[in-house]
C-alpha cells in the first residue's frame, strides 16, 4: 500500500513538471512571434531590385586622390616629413614634370663672387638654405636666386615669407627657364585627415592641395 502511494505521488510530480515546461515553451514561442514585425511580409528581392539597392549605396570615403604641389626637389624630403603627419595610412606617390618658370625671387647681382658669397653666408644665418649664386655670364651674374615660380602670385607669396625672416633686398622678376617640379599624390586618405590638408601650405608658399589630374584618377 505504501508503494502504491509513493508511485501515485511520483506520477503527480512528473505530471506537474511536464505541464509547467510545456506552458513555458508555449509562452516563449508566443513571445518570439510577437517580436516579429510583419513576418508574413518577408520576401526575396528580384535581380532588378537588388541592382537598384546597389546603385543607392553610399560613396565610400577616403578613396579620392588628392595632390599637393608643386614642390621643388630641394623641398621634397622636408615636404614628405610634414605630409607624414597628415597621411594616416594613405598611399603616397610622386608625379614629376618639367615646368616653365615665368618668375623668380632673387637678390640683385653683387659686384663680385666674394660679395655674393658673403651675402649667401648671411642667408644661412637667417635660416635660408635654398638658394644658389648665378654663375652665368650676363646681367644676372652673381645674383642670388631664391626660388623660381610659375606665377607672379606664388613668387610674391614667397617674397613675403622671406621678408618675414628679415630678407629685405630680395625682389620678384620675370625668369624664363625650365624647372623640375614634384607633386605628391595621396590615395585612400581618411576624410578627417583630408580636412587638415590646407595646413600643408604653411611653410611651402606657392603650393596647393587639389584633386589629382583626371588621367591620374583613372589609374
Amino acid at each position: 500500500m505504501r508503494l502504491v502511494f509513493f508511485l501515485l505521488l511520483l506520477a503527480n510530480v512528473l505530471l506537474f513538471a511536464w505541464t509547467r515546461v510545456g506552458t513555458e515553451l508555449a509562452m516563449s514561442e508566443s513571445f518570439l512571434l510577437s517580436q516579429q514585425i510583419n513576418p508574413d511580409a518577408i520576401r526575396l528581392l528580384d535581380p532588378r531590385e537588388v541592382g537598384q539597392l546597389a546603385a543607392k549605396k553610399p560613396e565610400l570615403k577616403g578613396l579620392a586622390c588628392l595632390e599637393w604641389g608643386a614642390l621643388s626637389p630641394a623641398d621634397l624630403e622636408r615636404a614628405k616629413t610634414v605630409l607624414a603627419v597628415f597621411s594616416e595610412g594613405a598611399k603616397i606617390s610622386e608625379r614629376r614634370m618639367e615646368e616653365s618658370a615665368a618668375y623668380w625671387v632673387y637678390m640683385p647681382p653683387r659686384a663680385t663672387r666674394q660679395d655674393a658669397q658673403v651675402k649667401a653666408a648671411e642667408l644661412k644665418r637667417l635660416g635660408i638654405d635654398e638658394f644658389f649664386i648665378v654663375q652665368d655670364e650676363g646681367k644676372f651674374r652673381f645674383a642670388i636666386s631664391l626660388g623660381v615660380f610659375r606665377t607672379a602670385d606664388a613668387a610674391r607669396a614667397y617674397l613675403d615669407t622671406l621678408r618675414n625672416k628679415g630678407i629685405r633686398t630680395a625682389v620678384v622678376g620675370p625668369r624664363d627657364t625650365q624647372v623640375t617640379k614634384v607633386y605628391l599624390q595621396m590615395r585612400g586618405l581618411p576624410e578627417a585627415a583630408s580636412a587638415r590638408l590646407p595646413e600643408l601650405r604653411t611653410g611651402f608658399p606657392g603650393t596647393d592641395v587639389r584633386d589629382c589630374p583626371s588621367e591620374e584618377k583613372k589609374g
